[in-house]
């Protein structure tokens, strides 16, 4: 999958350098992956949580951080629309953002 909005996790990363491992490790598995649908991101990585608009929250770091993308399946892109401790996470609407 191509990550769009990269620079979403360089600021992340700069705010929360204690998350750089645990961002790398996400980031190097899902430019692996290559999903056509839902089924398929689920059956690779089930602790993925489908919120709504083709909106996906992806748990980082132990449930510390939250990752919110958008995929595009026909694309083959992740577009990274908010990363966030799960506090800042409780404060948004995650099908919206």
């Amino acid at each position: 999958m191509n990550i769009t909005q990269r620079y979403v996790l360089t600021e992340f990363v700069e705010k929360h350098p204690d998350s750089i491992n645990a961002i790398n490790r996400w980031v190097e598995y899902i430019e692996k992956a290559s999903w056509k649908n839902h089924h398929e991101l689920k059956a690779d990585y089930p602790t993925a949580d489908y919120v709504k608009n083709n909106r996906y929250v992806f748990n980082i770091r132990g449930n510390t951080y939250r990752l919110v993308v958008v995929v595009v399946f026909f694309a083959g892109e992740i577009n990274i629309r908010f990363a966030g401790t799960h506090a800042e996470y409780n404060k948004i609407n995650s099908s919206m953002i």
